[in-house]
């Protein structure tokens, strides 16, 4: 189950509930949060993120975003951005999950420079190759980063992270399966073909629109839900319909020597 952009502090607090509800359901083996937990990255808002993570009955793997980190504390912008998160999220701003079948490993690409972007770097980018490229074939590989590798129609190549380029070659030489971000709380699922163009490579691009803010930008409240079974995956969005977090639609895609391609 892939969630995004929760942002504690502007959440519509009527879709607590039943996105709980939802997940109870769906009984996931993995709750992936890219980033933006809070909004302003107060205590109080990391306190209530914390509290409403522990009540979903899955593990979650969390990644920060550029909103946990302080944007009007200068100190603690520059000196500790993430302090808050590592109290009361997690210590650890690069989580991984490793078992027989999937592998997802986190990114922290949340930047105290700028306000809205983020950038993997060259340690970022060797971390992920020694967990991926040493995993054995069959293992579906999956990255999570809070900003995107590849975007939607209509958006400004500048909301890429930054050195994606650089990372993308890594993750081909690797044969990273799909990269989950979120950020512009806008539901897209897709592939890397058209943008990057790597001879053998297509990785699926998976992107989540904000399960709770009330900032939703013309888009309903959603989630993803990723149902991996080699060498199909098939990713759903639910979206709420104003009494729950309904499915509304699905793709599924297929890997093949040449990467992975939708099935029509």
């Amino acid at each position: 189950m892939h969630l995004s952009d929760l942002h504690f502090g502007r959440v519509d607090a009527q879709l607590l509930a039943p996105l709980r509800e939802r997940v109870r359901t769906l009984r996931p083996d993995l709750i992936v949060v890219s980033g933006d937990l809070t909004q302003r990255a107060k205590s109080a808002q990391f306190r209530e993120a914390r509290a409403y993570l522990d009540t979903l009955p899955a593990p979650c793997l969390v990644v920060p975003g550029n909103h946990d980190v302080p944007l009007y504390n200068v100190l603690h912008r520059f000196f500790r951005p993430l302090a808050r998160y590592r109290r009361y999220i997690c210590r650890e701003l690069e989580p991984a999950h490793v078992d027989d079948e999937i592998a997802v490993v986190g990114v922290n690409t949340a930047r105290s420079a700028v306000f809205k972007g983020g950038r993997i770097n060259e340690a970022q980018i060797q971390r992920v190759r020694e967990v991926i490229c040493t995993l054995p074939k069959g293992v579906t590989k999956i990255v999570v980063t809070h900003h995107p590798f590849d975007l939607p129609p209509g958006h400004d190549s500048r909301e890429l992270v930054g050195r994606s380029r650089e990372a993308m070659r890594m993750f081909a030489s690797c044969g990273a399966d799909i990269l989950l971000s979120g950020h512009l709380h806008e539901s897209y699922a897709s592939d890397t073909k058209l943008r990057y163009k790597i001879d053998g490579f297509v990785a699926l691009v998976v992107q989540a629109g904000t399960a709770t803010s009330t900032r939703g930008r013309g888009e309903a409240n959603s989630f993803n839900v990723l149902r991996v079974d080699p060498p199909t995956v098939r990713v759903e969005r639910f979206a709420w319909s104003g009494a729950e977090f309904a499915p509304q639609d699905s793709a599924a895609y297929t890997h093949s020597e040449q990467g992975w391609q939708k099935i029509e």
